[in-house]
């Protein structure tokens, strides 16, 4: 018995239907994957603290609501707006409606009885959390042998 390669031009009408299949194209559609709503996010460890930058343009300050418990941080921010215009011989409605929440584990490192420092700018969130003045990096010491 001899290994015989497959060859997809002999069976055209079959090419179109096991590609689909094999691309699974429908579960990897854009409304079924929640990844592409959350913003893009960058964790900075420094000696003295973390950095966390959540890129969420279009919003604002107020919008945000950060809260701290139990080693998690979760972000959320919700933005609505309504517009309505009526002229002579039609009504246009416009609507808006953005909204994000994002929960992260915090390492044991961050200090939860400090105030973390959140400031949004240019479509930034940054958020300062101070580590525990334990897990800060230890300057090396100098041994002389004698």
């Amino acid at each position: 018995m001899s290994l015989v390669r497959f060859n997809r031009n002999r069976f055209p009408w079959n090419e179109n239907l096991v590609d689909f299949f094999n691309r699974d194209t429908f579960i990897n559609d854009d409304f079924f994957n929640l990844e592409k709503s959350l913003p893009a996010m960058n964790v900075k460890e420094r000696q003295d603290d973390f950095e966390i930058e959540l890129a969420a343009p279009g919003f604002d300050k107020k919008d945000f609501e950060i809260t701290m418990k139990d080693d998690l941080l979760e972000v959320s921010a919700q933005k609505t707006k309504e517009e309505t215009k009526e002229e002579e011989a039609y009504t246009r409605q416009e609507f808006n409606y953005n909204s994000f929440r994002r929960s992260m584990q915090l390492p044991s490192a961050v200090d939860q009885s400090k105030e973390v420092k959140a400031t949004y700018k240019d479509g930034i969130l940054k958020m300062h959390l101070l580590k525990m003045e334990e897990a800060k990096e230890k300057p090396k010491r100098i041994i002389e042998v004698v």
